[in-house]
């Protein structure tokens, strides 16, 4: 996967075809899925399911036959790690030319029909969208995709126009670092690292993720700011960790190694990324 070209060329979509994939490209997302490994511990469960042709999972399009659904805990940090590891997977089903849409406000009742995963849980003080707007009891599904070919007459001309200016734009770099160091002040191979993080995708493209490259260069942290509220989506940890994920693959692309750790800190998701440089 040349994942410079995957991250630049990856577009949400919420228009699909909705016949299947076929076995053969299922086979390979599951088996990435079962070989996966990154250098931290997590317990993110990764499900892909079938669903019926109707609008009633997805709400505002209609579901195709193969779709993909994340799992963990649901503290902060399990979710964001779920959006490390579940956009590993959106990245690899994006080279393999398969359109995705992170989706965290699913029909829950539907979602439970096509792919039973509530357990005990089923029907107890759960959302009728998503599985909560916090920590919750028990291990949830914290966001679905669609795995399906992009259909493009699917959307109106409006929505199309929209689709395009909200995906390509991104804030530079200098509005998202935090601390002392400057765009300036950076090295090159971290520029580039930070490039593909802060082209990661987020709930209405609100990037609201930031990062801190401490003085010596050899520590980077990603966060929110604290206190930050999304207006629509409760769960912006997620987001964090998808921003996580890019970064991380941004310094691999460099031959960059990283000891990452994770830890809560006020509602917030901080990871922490370690240099071997």
């Amino acid at each position: 996967m040349n994942i410079v070209e995957t991250i630049n060329n990856r577009l949400s979509t919420r228009s699909f075809k909705t016949e299947s994939i076929g076995y053969e490209l299922l086979e390979k997302i599951r088996k990435y899925s079962e070989e996966l490994e990154v250098p931290f511990n997590h317990s993110v469960e990764i499900c892909c399911f079938k669903a019926s042709p109707s609008k009633k999972l997805y709400t505002v399009f209609n579901a195709p036959e193969d779709n993909i659904a994340f799992i963990s805990e649901t503290d902060y940090v399990s979710i964001s790690k779920a959006g490390f590891i579940g956009e590993l997977l959106i990245l690899y089903a994006t080279s393999l030319g398969i359109s995705t849409c992170w989706y965290g406000h699913y029909h829950l009742g539907e979602l439970e029909q096509n792919m039973p995963h509530l357990g005990v849980h089923k029907g107890v003080g759960n959302k009728k969208f998503g599985y909560g707007k916090g920590p919750v009891e028990g291990r949830r599904t914290i966001c679905i995709s669609p795995l399906a070919y992009w259909n493009p007459n699917g959307l109106r001309l409006l929505d199309r126009i929209q689709k395009q200016r909200i995906s390509y734009n991104r804030k530079p770099i200098e509005e998202l670092l935090v601390g002392e160091l400057s765009k300036e002040d950076i090295s090159p191979k971290i520029l580039f690292a930070l490039d593909l993080a802060r082209k990661a995708p987020s709930a209405g493209n609100g990037q609201f993720w930031r990062f801190e490259v401490m003085e010596n260069q050899k520590k980077i942290t990603v966060a929110m700011p604290i206190g930050y509220k999304h207006i629509k989506w409760e769960h912006p940890n997620v987001d964090i960790g998808i921003a996580a994920c890019h970064l991380w693959l941004g310094l691999l692309e460099q031959g960059i190694t990283s000891n990452i750790t994770v830890h809560e800190d006020q509602g917030r998701a901080v990871w922490t990324f370690d240099l071997d440089m």
